[in-house]
C-alpha cells in the first residue's frame, strides 16, 4: 500500500479540531458554573465536610432561588422523607406541583412523591386521593399497591378486594391476601352481637371461589385452614355441631400442623355431646404423629382435668422424653403450681416454684410465633404479620420448635 503525503496534513487538523472542541466545552462549563448560585457550592462544601444538616439548608436555598432545579427538589423531598421530616418533604413536593410550567412526566413524579409523603405521615385520606389521581399514569401500578395497603390499614375490605381485582388485571402474580380479605369480611360479620350469618356465608363462598380460581402451584394450605376454621365457627353459631366437627376434622387431616389452633374448639365440640373422652384420645393420637407445643399444652391440661394430676404428669414426662422442650416443661410446671390437691395445698412446694421461675426466664423469648419474612415475634398466631404486613408468614409453631 502506497503512503499518501496528504495524510500528514490530516493529523494536525484533527488535533486542532479537538483543541477547539475542548475550549468550547470548557467555556460552556465555566459559563454554566457561573450561573449556579453560591448556595450550591456551600452545600457541596458542607457535604464534603460531613455536615449534612447545613448542606440540606443550603440546597433548600438553591431550590428556592432556581425554579428549574426540579431534580434537586425531588432529591431534597426524598431526603426529608427518609429523615422523617414529613412537613418539609410535603412542602417541597407541593411547591413543585404548584408550578404551572411543570412537564406532565415530572408532575406525575411529584404527585407520586407527595402521596408517599402523606402515607408515611399517616394522612391516609390525602394519600388515597393522591394515589387515585395516578390512574393511567406510569405510576399506576405502585400507586395501586399503595392503595391496597391503605385499605388494609383501614380494614376497608370491599375496596381492598376491588383494588386487588384491578391488580390482577395488570400483572400475573399470586395474591394470597385476596382470600384473607374475604375471610376478614366473614370474621367481622360473625363478630357482632347479632352475627350476620348470611353475609358470613357469602364471604366464605367468595373466599373458596378465590382459592379455586388460583393455579394449583399458587394455592396455600394457610388460607384453606382459615376458611375451614370460619366454616366451623359459622356452623357452631348455627348450632350445627356435626358440620363444625367435619370442618375441624378436615383441618386435622389436610393440615395436621395446625391442630394446635383448633384443638380447644375440638374439645368444646365433643363436650357438647359428652364425648370429651373420645376427643382427648383423638388429640393424643394426633400429637403422637404430629407433635407441637400448643397441642401438648392442650392435651396435658385436658388429661389432667379428666384423669387427674398423676396420669397427666406421667404422660407429660413421656412426651418430653420423646420431644424435649424447655417451653413444654415450663407450661407443665405452670399448670402444676396453679393446681391444688383435695386439701387445698399446693401440689408442689417451694423447690418446684424456684425451678419453674428459673426455666421461665429462659423460655419467655421462645414462647413466640415468628414471621419468616421480617422476624417479628408475637405471642398469638396472626394471619397477617403486624410488623411487615405480609400475609401467611407465620408457621403454626413456636420459636423453640423452629430452631
Amino acid at each position: 500500500m502506497d503512503f499518501e503525503p496528504w495524510l500528514l496534513i490530516l493529523v494536525p487538523v484533527l488535533f486542532g479540531l479537538g483543541w477547539v472542541a475542548a475550549r468550547v466545552d470548557i467555556r460552556q462549563m465555566l459559563k454554566e458554573t457561573r450561573n449556579l448560585p453560591q448556595s450550591y457550592f456551600r452545600g457541596l462544601n458542607f457535604l464534603l465536610n460531613e455536615q449534612p444538616d447545613h448542606a440540606i439548608d443550603a440546597f433548600v436555598e438553591v431550590a428556592k432561588l432556581d425554579s428549574e432545579t426540579t431534580e434537586l427538589h425531588f432529591a431534597l423531598g426524598s431526603l426529608f422523607r427518609r429523615r422523617g421530616e414529613m412537613e418539609r418533604a410535603i412542602r417541597v413536593h407541593q411547591s413543585l406541583l404548584a408550578r404551572a410550567d411543570l412537564p406532565v412526566a415530572e408532575r406525575e413524579h411529584a404527585l407520586h412523591e407527595l402521596a408517599q409523603d402523606y402515607l408515611k405521615a399517616g394522612l391516609l385520606d390525602r394519600a388515597e386521593e393522591s394515589f387515585r389521581q395516578l390512574d393511567n399514569s406510569r405510576y399506576a401500578l405502585p400507586a395501586l399497591r399503595a392503595l391496597i395497603r391503605i385499605y388494609e390499614t383501614a380494614h376497608d375490605w370491599p375496596r381492598a378486594i376491588e383494588a386487588v381485582r384491578t391488580l390482577q388485571g395488570l400483572v400475573e402474580e399470586p395474591v394470597p391476601q385476596l382470600v384473607h380479605y374475604y375471610c376478614e369480611q366473614a370474621q367481622m360479620a360473625l363478630a357482632g352481637a347479632k352475627p350476620d350469618l348470611e353475609a358470613t356465608s357469602r364471604a366464605l363462598d367468595a373466599a373458596e371461589h378465590a382459592v379455586a380460581s388460583q393455579k394449583q402451584a399458587m394455592r396455600t394450605p394457610v388460607s384453606q385452614v382459615r376458611i375451614a376454621m370460619l366454616r366451623g365457627r359459622l356452623a357452631a353459631v348455627e348450632q350445627d355441631f356435626r358440620s363444625e366437627r367435619q370442618h375441624l376434622m378436615g383441618i386435622l387431616k389436610d393440615a395436621p400442623d395446625y391442630a394446635g389452633l383448633v384443638a380447644e374448639r375440638m374439645l368444646e365440640n365433643y363436650r357438647i355431646s359428652s364425648e370429651e373422652v373420645q376427643a382427648l384420645a383423638l388429640l393424643q393420637a394426633h400429637y403422637e404423629e404430629y407433635p407441637s407445643l400448643d397441642l401438648f399444652n392442650i392435651v396435658f391440661r385436658e388429661l389432667r382435668a379428666q384423669q387427674g394430676g398423676d396420669i397427666a404428669w406421667a404422660y407429660a414426662r413421656k412426651a418430653l422424653e420423646q420431644h424435649p422442650s424447655l417451653l413444654g416443661l415450663d407450661r407443665l410446671l405452670e399448670v402444676e403450681l396453679a393446681g391444688t390437691d383435695q386439701s387445698g395445698a399446693l401440689v408442689r412446694g417451694a423447690d418446684l416454684a424456684l425451678l419453674r421461675s428459673l426455666i421461665h426466664k429462659h423460655t419467655q423469648r421462645l414462647d413466640r410465633y415468628v414471621c419468616h419474612n421480617c422476624g417479628f415475634q408475637a405471642r398469638r398466631y396472626y394471619w397477617q404479620c403486624p410488623g411487615c404486613n405480609e400475609w401467611e408468614t407465620y408457621a403454626p409453631r413456636r420459636l423453640e420448635e423452629l430452631s
